[in-house]
């Protein structure tokens, strides 16, 4: 069995998350979406919400699991049995962060490749950041997420504007 995994941050899951990860689950017979943290981020949702609402982005797609982790991505793949590390790509810029890590991914865990999908056109412009900036906006957000999570994410910006936390 082919296992794939495809981490991020996912705060929030985009429609652009959503693109890679149903391409993705048609390549591989297992797909991981894990949620990892990263250091250099503030995330507006909690690990564990940011889990919720990509299951219930992705419920439909059977071989697809959803799992978070705090341990190094090499390692994390060792421990699933995965061979291959699937990541997203917007712009070139991507490409240079990512092919980087793609290495050190790869020096630490000599079984695991990388796999890049480029983003479908129409999301090429799109991250959480900037959805998250958009949201603030009260902007339609209907191109952006996916729908499961809009009301979700309207609430937690509701409550980021009145300086509330969760």
């Amino acid at each position: 069995m082919k296992i794939a995994i495809y981490p991020g941050s996912f705060d929030p899951i985009t429609s652009g998350h959503l693109n890679i990860i149903q391409r993705a689950a048609n390549i591989f017979d297992k797909l991981i979406v894990c949620v990892m943290v990263n250091s250099t981020k503030q995330p507006m949702f909690s690990r564990e919400e940011r889990v919720h609402m990509i299951k219930s982005v992705v419920g439909n797609i059977p071989n697809v699991e959803v799992d978070s982790s705090d341990e190094l991505l090499a390692e994390y793949a060792r421990r699933k049995g995965s061979c291959v590390i699937v990541k997203g790509l917007r712009a070139g810029s991507d490409f240079e962060n990512e092919f980087q890590m793609s290495l050190i991914n790869h020096k630490i865990n000599p079984d695991l490749d990388t796999m890049f999908l480029t983003a479908e056109h129409q999301y090429m412009y799109l991250s959480s950041s900037t959805v998250k900036e958009l949201g603030g906006y009260d902007v339609d957000l209907s191109d952006f997420l996916p729908e499961q999570i809009i009301p979700e994410f309207k609430q937690r910006i509701a409550v980021t504007r009145q300086g509330g936390k969760r």
